[in-house]
C-alpha cells in the first residue's frame, strides 16, 4: 500500500512541473524595414515580464530575455506582435526542466499553465530545453495543419480545454498551449 501511494505521488508531481522560462526566440512575419522591427520591439518591451528584447533584423526575429521568476504570458507575446501590425511566424521558449515526463498527445502542467505535447516521443525533460509553440497564430497555417493532424483531441483546434481535457480535471475553456520539442 505504501509503495502504491509513493508511486501515485511521484506520478502527480511528474505531471506538474515547475520550470522557469528564461528566454524566447520569436520570429515575426510581414516585416519589411527597420521601422517594422522597431514597432515590434517597442511593443514587446512594454510587457512587464520581459527583461530585454534584441532584434535580429536579417531574420525578422527577436531574442527575448524574461525577468527572473516572472510569469511569462505566451498569449501577450503574440498580442504584442499583432498590436504592432504583424504576426508571429515562430515562437520558441527556453526553460530549465527537472525530470518532466512528456509523451505524444499528453498534457503537462508547467508553472500553472497546461501544455499539450505533439509530435514528440516519450521522454523526460531535464536541464535546458526548447519548446516550440505550435498553436494557431503562432506558426504558419500549413505547419499548424501538420501538427493538428498528430492529435484527435479537440483542444488542438481551439487552444481551449475540450471534453478530451476535462477528463484530466481541466475546466472547460482553460487555455491549452500546444508544443513540440
Amino acid at each position: 500500500m505504501k509503495q502504491v501511494l509513493i508511486a501515485c505521488l511521484l506520478a502527480l508531481f511528474g505531471m506538474n512541473a515547475n520550470a522557469q522560462f528564461s528566454k524566447a526566440s520569436l520570429q515575426a512575419s510581414g516585416l519589411t524595414c527597420a521601422l517594422c522591427t522597431k514597432a515590434i520591439n517597442n511593443s514587446l518591451e512594454q510587457l512587464e515580464f520581459i527583461k530585454s528584447v534584441k532584434p535580429e533584423i536579417k531574420t525578422s526575429s527577436f531574442l527575448i530575455e524574461f525577468k527572473e521568476g516572472a510569469n511569462v504570458d505566451i498569449d501577450a507575446l503574440r498580442k504584442g506582435v499583432e498590436d504592432a501590425g504583424f504576426s508571429v511566424a515562430k515562437l520558441q521558449l527556453t526553460g530549465n526542466f527537472d525530470q518532466l515526463a512528456v509523451a505524444q498527445d499528453e498534457h503537462a502542467t508547467i508553472n500553472g499553465k497546461t501544455f499539450h505535447f505533439l509530435s514528440v516521443k516519450k521522454q523526460t525533460l531535464s536541464g535546458e530545453q526548447v519548446l516550440t509553440i505550435v498553436d494557431k497564430n503562432f506558426i504558419p497555417a500549413k505547419e499548424f495543419k501538420k501538427y493538428s493532424k498528430s492529435s484527435s483531441m479537440s483542444c488542438v483546434q481551439t487552444g481551449k480545454a475540450g471534453d478530451c481535457c476535462q477528463k484530466e480535471g481541466l475546466s472547460a475553456d482553460s487555455r491549452i498551449y500546444h508544443v513540440t520539442i
